[in-house]
């Protein structure tokens, strides 16, 4: 079998370690490629960059939360690129007012010399309740903002805040979807994934349990089982 192009794009503050698990399980028949999404200001700028930077002609795209918002972007812009979508805990809604204080907060409180404390405030709402104290899983999101920093994290939040509607273009996503979400998930529930699937011609819709919005994290098994069936599926297809 022809070696399947994949684009795993991370959430924010996040990086390849995000995918760790499902890299080592797609390994045998996928190449993956995890692009860092830190020098734009724009969800716009992130797509175009990694469609100059790609290593693949066409590829699928898998993104997380953030990823996710790229992901759509991706598939409004170069739909003859894109061979499937996985959209894993994200949404297709814009910012809540809401949500952008919350996000304006955490840039002053990162701006102020306190970048250091974010991921921390930040966990709550990332794992399940049950994982909060799994100190493997703390130490995972403490490198990775770590590793992001503060500039990233800067640009990252304002590409979020100005993010697209990406409900009115789901009817348009021919690509073979899987729409993942953990039932945990605080910050895009499963309600958004609901949205997502519904509006997608033939999505397929899976809702992990004890779960939160790390899923590639918390549960990387049977996320990586899930994303393996997607794109073996789609391998058949074409």
């Amino acid at each position: 079998m022809e070696r399947l192009p994949l684009v795993l794009i991370p959430g924010l503050l996040c990086d390849a370690l995000l995918f760790q698990h499902q890299i080592a399980m797609l390994a045998p028949f996928a190449d993956c490629w995890v692009p860092a999404c830190r020098g734009s200001e724009s969800i716009a700028d992130m797509a175009k960059t990694i469609l100059d930077e790609c290593p693949f002609p066409r590829f699928s795209a898998a993104g997380l939360s953030m990823g996710g918002y790229v992901a759509f972007e991706l598939h409004r812009i170069a739909t003859e690129r894109i061979t499937g979508l996985a959209l894993l805990d994200t949404t297709a809604r814009p910012d809540t007012a809401e949500q952008t204080d919350r996000r304006l907060r955490l840039m002053e409180i990162a701006k102020a010399g306190r970048f250091g404390t974010v991921a921390e405030m930040l966990a709550p709402a990332l794992i399940n309740g049950a994982r909060l104290d799994d100190p493997a899983l703390r130490g995972i999101i403490r490198t990775m903002a770590y590793n992001t920093g503060i500039d990233a994290f800067l640009n990252q939040e304002r590409a979020i805040i100005g993010r697209a509607d990406s409900r009115p273009m789901l009817q348009t996503v021919t690509s073979p979807t899987v729409v993942i979400c953990g039932s945990q998930d605080a910050i895009t529930p499963p309600d958004r994934h609901e949205e997502i699937a519904s509006g997608i011609p033939h999505a397929q819709l899976h809702i992990i349990d004890d779960c939160g919005h790390l899923s590639t994290l918390e549960q990387p098994e049977a996320v990586g089982v899930l994303m393996r069936k997607w794109l073996l599926d789609r391998a058949t297809t074409v």
